[in-house]
């Protein structure tokens, strides 16, 4: 397990330290804060592009059937400033909700380094000529990185907002630390689809894709407090998770020193969930995006 994890392990050391030329003015942003904020910023990017096809192709539909009657919003002229706050809204809109509950106070509001970080990268993502449509051949491997960005998200970013609270009856319990890792991790999406801000056209309240059929199976949804539970289980973070530890591996025949067993060390913890995600998203990818073999034409008489 060691040989599998110490690679993962390694690669997380080097892409979290700063890196020029933030540090030149005293950031600490890493190569892993710019891989992902490309990558959020690029799979926007892809989803509005996608979605501008889609409505100007029902348009098209619409327009050239004289029998239809359903009207449907033109498309409106894209702005800066709704892109920006859409990515904004998918980073932060999970803390808008979360840490109110919590009563600390959000990242944004103590620092506008990130958030003008991200902006900056919207802006340069914005004036590329082309960015690739998602596919098999792009997103596949791809999946490996935003397991990693993921993990390092629900693993050492997500659960402190609980595990370090000042109150006893938050820092140390589970039901809160699941609740906060699936609400910070999907609240933003949850608020961009609400108002429609991915869409071509004007503002509107539409039903967001969580709340349709099925829509609580999406991959991004459920593996949230999955990973954060595991990543607890296997460091201990609270006391329900070090008991729970021990009686899952007692149920497999395993036991520790005096009844307990040993924490696993946080960056070996990362990776396995890291290992969990990747396949996870890699799974996903190849479902979604794998070529469509045509079976045998029958042949009629």
């Amino acid at each position: 397990m060691s040989l599998l994890l110490s690679p993962i392990i390694q690669l997380y050391r080097l892409s979290l330290q700063p890196v020029a030329p933030f540090t030149w003015f005293g950031l600490s942003l890493s190569t892993l804060d710019v891989v992902a904020a490309f990558r959020l910023c690029v799979a926007l990017r892809q989803i509005r592009e996608k979605l501008w096809r889609d409505h100007v192709q029902k348009l098209k539909t619409v327009s050239s059937d004289e029998k239809k009657t359903v009207a449907l919003p033109q498309v409106e002229e894209r702005s800066f400033v709704r892109d920006a706050v859409s990515v904004l809204l998918v980073v932060y809109g999970g803390e808008a909700v979360t840490c109110p509950a919590l009563a600390i106070p959000p990242s944004f509001m103590l620092s506008g380094v990130v958030p003008a970080f991200y902006t900056a990268i919207q802006a340069v993502v914005d004036k590329l000529p082309y960015v690739p449509t998602p596919s098999f051949e792009n997103e596949v491997p791809l999946a490996t990185l935003d397991g990693l960005t993921r993990a390092y998200l629900l693993c050492n970013l997500i659960p402190p907002m609980v595990t370090a609270h000042t109150s006893p009856a938050i820092n140390s319990n589970p039901w809160t630390l699941l609740l906060t890792s699936l609400f910070t991790a999907n609240a933003g999406f949850f608020f961009t689809n609400l108002f429609s801000f991915f869409q071509p056209y004007a503002l509107t309240l539409t039903t967001p894709t969580e709340f349709l059929p099925y829509g609580w199976t999406t991959t991004d949804i459920w593996c949230a407090p999955l990973i954060t539970g595991l990543y607890a289980l296997l460091t201990h973070a609270q006391p329900f998770w070090a008991d729970a530890h021990t009686v899952a591996l007692g149920w497999l025949g395993q036991a520790g020193v005096d009844g307990k067993i040993a924490a696993l060390d946080p960056e070996s913890a990362r990776a396995v969930c890291a290992l969990v995600l990747a396949g996870l998203f890699t799974t996903r990818a190849v479902r979604n995006f794998s070529p469509k073999v045509a079976g045998p034409k029958t042949k009629v008489q």
